[in-house]
């Protein structure tokens, strides 16, 4: 195992946020073995193409923010890696518009959650896959409050294409 195949399957992670985020539904999906497991999600998941259903059912109209940081990996043979990443995710939308996870409480707009996801990556065809993604929350902090924020503010736009994803020809 090279570090090349560490950041590799890291970058795979580092995708995964933007896509979900830029609600990139095809290019999310890309990123998963058409086989990958998943676990923990507020949404019903089966393979990846229901996972990225969920997902994209699950964050319509919903602004988000999903970061994953201090990732360890582990070699588990030449085309398997095991990594674990410590996340936090800040999602928002209308108030009272939805519950979550069953909480129906009065003026919800949103949550805050924390814990770590436990992935699997592994390598097919020469290209690196998600092939299994658990969600282990520690925390979800529901947000009622009202809550000031600069949301108005001329913040600089996310380039989707400062550094490229893997392109679909790469992809398989």
């Amino acid at each position: 195992m090279s570090c090349i195949d560490f950041e590799d399957a890291r970058n795979l992670k580092i995708d995964y946020f933007r896509h979900l985020d830029a609600k990139r539904w095809a290019d999310l999906r890309r990123l998963f073995h058409d086989n990958a497991m998943f676990a923990g999600f507020p949404f019903a998941t089966g393979d990846a193409d229901a996972f990225v259903q969920g997902a994209a059912s699950f964050l319509d109209g919903v602004d988000s923010i999903h970061q994953g940081f201090i990732p360890r990996m582990t070699s588990i043979d030449s085309d398997t890696i095991r990594g674990l990443w410590s996340m936090h995710d800040y999602l928002v939308w209308p108030r009272d518009s939805r519950d979550y996870r069953g909480a129906k409480v009065p003026g919800l707009y949103g949550i805050r959650g924390y814990g770590t996801y436990e992935e699997e990556y592994r390598r097919l065809d020469g290209q690196w896959r998600i092939s299994v993604m658990r969600l282990v929350r520690k925390r979800i902090d529901l947000l009622t409050d009202e809550s000031p924020s600069l949301r108005d503010q001329d913040f600089l736009a996310p380039d989707p294409e400062w550094i490229p994803s893997l392109l679909p020809q790469q992809i398989g």
